[in-house]
């Protein structure tokens, strides 16, 4: 373990030689997501339960839609900070009740690493729709009904802002 420390530790040096980048935080991130997607190939063949030759358009727009509102809700809403808090540090508001926050760095580059990715909606995306995903594999009503209230939430979102943008714009 020693020997592996040493050389994530000498290759993120050769890789980033003049700004700190936590590959060991990444790579324990990735492994994470690696156990991620064989704990639902596992739980679905214990289920008895295949993926679909084809997911519909419907699943697909509607996983789409709650990967984005789950995403953000998760990286930047207010009301999930105490999520990040052990991670991150808060910044300033980003508006529409939305923060921006600094990964920590102090601790570990694995504090790190996850700091970034729990920070990022975009990072994020990729675990929540393989989550979502999955769901439809394991549990597909809950996670389609789950999925249409992330998605509604989404839309609200996006009608509030475009109330308030016309509202701005009549004033």
């Amino acid at each position: 373990m020693r020997a592996l420390r040493e050389r994530v530790a000498h290759v993120s040096q050769a890789y980033a030689p003049h700004e700190h980048r936590p590959l060991d935080g990444y790579l324990v991130a990735m492994g994470a997501f690696g156990a991620l997607g064989v704990s639902l190939v596992a739980g679905a063949r214990l289920l008895g339960r295949s993926a679909p030759e084809r997911p519909s358009l419907a699943d697909v727009a509607l996983v789409s839609v709650a990967t984005h509102k789950l995403s953000r809700l998760l990286a930047k809403d207010a009301v999930t900070s105490p999520l990040r808090a052990p991670l991150t540090r808060y910044s300033a508001p980003a508006g529409a009740a939305e923060l921006n926050e600094e990964v920590r760095d102090e601790g570990s580059a694995v504090r790190h690493g996850i700091g970034e990715l729990v920070t990022c909606p975009f990072c994020l995306a990729v675990w929540v729709a393989t989550g979502l995903t999955g769901g439809l594999v394991l549990a597909p009503r809950a996670t389609r009904l789950a999925s249409a209230a992330l998605t509604a939430t989404a839309v609200s979102d996006f009608l509030q802002l475009a109330y308030d943008a016309a509202k701005k714009q009549v004033e």
